[in-house]
């Protein structure tokens, strides 16, 4: 915690959650947003500074992360994803996107030590807590910028990344992709196979989201201390999508001792989005075959839009992103949950009443009126995290070891 919380909120949450009603429960919300420390795993702001450069130090007119939000909402510890897409990747750029991008989330921090800092400890991101501003720890979505080289893992390990996802959209030199229907490597490539320890070795988080189904199993067999998804969410809720985890899946990552980070994009969350995502699909490749257009063409974004205008999206809502924290309660503990929301990373997917990061107490007001108790909050919030990320930091100690902290 942050603070003391106030003798009315702990005798309240004490005798039950689940009998405060209307104002009284979201005003303890608002409480516990500024009590504990809130811990969300996946941020894209990097990435999207690139392609619309603005200060999010300040209120910005798009997106879903800026300074002002992120302290109405509670964050206390964003981890910026050093994202990099597959035709990055492809082209052999990927090692100067991820330092490009580190760079900008450093000069963030630089340019406003008032508000944001690097974090690349949990000390870091309780000190952050402590003093009112926001921590920017680093993780890395797609292992491209690793290149098969150990060293490059160390370069990484010194710039502060905190976990690496190993793929992304398509299958590359480390795992085969959840996305990418070429599977090369039946899940990890033999490098794939060398990289899992040596991660945890240097004290980074091994991530599963995004990799093939075999490459998630076999990263559970190599581990040696616990392992994250990032921002990934539950496959009993949308049949077929093999970006989210099965029931299996989810409780072999709580073995590892690990923790599932559920996404909030309405597709990650229900059957409906999901149908009208193939949907939406199926008429874009129709129309680019009857009007001969390529993938580039402005047309295609055009339609579109007109498409999107003709049959309204489905958002999911709070409760939505309810069942998949519940289902991972019930299938692995609550010690084995928590939230990678995508924030700025799933374009206009987002559920209703969890737009952008003020809605934290949106998310908290629905625990609290399904019954968790402060403690179970404060652990789906960032506490379960922290405690992953610890272990396979003491994990490190024997082996390659890991980064200092900055505080």
């Amino acid at each position: 915690m942050r603070t003391s919380t106030v003798v009315f909120l702990s005798l309240t949450l004490t005798s039950g959650c689940a009998g405060t009603a209307g104002p009284d429960r979201a005003s303890l919300a608002n409480e516990l947003a500024r009590d504990l420390i809130i811990v969300d795993t996946h941020i894209d702001v990097p990435y999207r500074l690139v392609e619309a450069p603005a200060d999010v130090a300040a209120r910005t007119a798009t997106g879903d992360f800026d300074w002002p939000r992120a302290r109405a909402g509670g964050l206390d510890g964003a981890f910026m994803s050093i994202y990099i897409p597959a035709a990055t990747d492809e082209r052999g750029e990927a090692s100067a996107l991820a330092d490009t991008l580190i760079d900008n989330v450093e000069a963030i921090a630089a340019a406003h030590p008032d508000k944001f800092v690097i974090a690349t400890c949990p000390a870091d991101v309780r000190a952050a807590a402590a003093s009112g501003r926001v921590a920017l720890p680093l993780g890395m979505e797609n292992g491209g910028p690793i290149a098969g080289d150990l060293a490059r893992l160390d370069h990484y390990r010194d710039r502060g990344i905190a976990y690496v996802g190993l793929t992304h959209g398509k299958s590359n030199h480390i795992s085969d992709s959840s996305y990418d229907p070429n599977e090369p490597w039946g899940g990890l490539s033999p490098f794939g196979r060398t990289l899992v320890p040596e991660l945890q070795a240097r004290g980074i988080m091994v991530d599963v989201s995004h990799v093939s189904d075999r490459a998630l199993w076999q990263i559970l067999e190599l581990a040696q201390a616990p392992v994250i998804a990032s921002h990934s969410s539950l496959r009993h809720f949308t049949p077929g999508f093999a970006r989210n985890l099965d029931d299996a899946m989810v409780q072999g990552i709580a073995r590892t001792g690990g923790v599932v980070q559920i996404a909030f994009g309405s597709g990650f969350l229900t059957r409906p989005a999901r149908a009208w995502g193939d949907a939406q699909r199926a008429a874009i490749t129709a129309h680019m075959a009857a009007e001969t257009l390529t993938a580039d063409d402005p047309a295609i974004e055009a339609f579109a839009a007109a498409w999107r205008k003709d049959n309204p999206y489905p958002y999911a809502s709070v409760d939505d992103v309810l069942d998949h924290i519940d289902r991972t309660v019930t299938l692995a503990g609550i010690d084995h949950v928590g939230i990678g929301s995508d924030f700025d990373g799933v374009g206009d997917t987002l559920p209703v009443g969890l737009k952008d990061v003020s809605a934290y107490p949106a998310l908290i007001e629905g625990l609290l009126r399904r019954g968790y108790s402060e403690a179970d909050i404060e652990k789906i919030l960032g506490g379960n995290l922290l405690r992953v990320w610890s272990a396979v930091r003491e994990y490190s100690v024997a082996k390659a070891g890991a980064v200092a902290c900055r505080s």
